[in-house]
């Protein structure tokens, strides 16, 4: 009888340390979990989520697209100051764009679209507003600024055919 409490005591031992452990795991696990997204996100200065930025770029085209050609002068003229695309063809485009809305330097300064566009707020098509100069500079964020800068640069071409 005496056997039997000591083993099944030793066994209750086991089954605790073993409880307290995983449990101890487990927090260590959640800890680090906590700490890689406060990462990323520290990373990113204040940034979209990594899940945002995907979003952004398995979206239809209308949440990376300017919603006004205006807006798309100014983005173009951002992407080509953070060289996130072809500086030549980019300026080109977006001289040309101005030059067929009609604006002139002072007329530009005026326009709220783009002056919100050179400072890298893209109102989209979709009605959002993705300020790109404040969405980070993770490899993801990355691949976002230059999608919509292509697809921006797509825009001005085919505004200008």
């Amino acid at each position: 009888m005496k056997k039997h409490i000591l083993l099944s005591t030793a066994l209750s031992v086991v089954l605790l340390t073993g409880a307290a452990q995983a449990a101890s795991w487990q927090d260590s696990l959640s800890s680090a979990a906590s700490e890689l997204t406060k990462g990323s996100s520290s990373s990113q200065s204040g940034g979209l989520s990594a899940s945002s930025l995907t979003s952004l770029l398995g979206n239809s085209n209308k949440s990376l697209s300017a919603g006004t050609m205006n807006n798309a002068a100014g983005i173009l003229d951002y992407c080509a100051k953070q060289k996130l695309a072809s500086v030549t063809d980019t300026q080109n485009i977006k001289n040309q764009v101005l030059g067929k809305l009609g604006l002139d330097t002072q007329e530009q300064k005026q326009d709220t679209n783009y002056m919100d566009g050179i400072q890298g707020l893209l109102n989209a098509q979709n009605g959002q507003q993705l300020n790109l100069s404040t969405i980070g500079d993770s490899a993801l964020a990355k691949q976002v600024k230059t999608k919509a800068c292509d697809l921006v640069l797509k825009q001005g071409v085919n505004f200008l055919s």
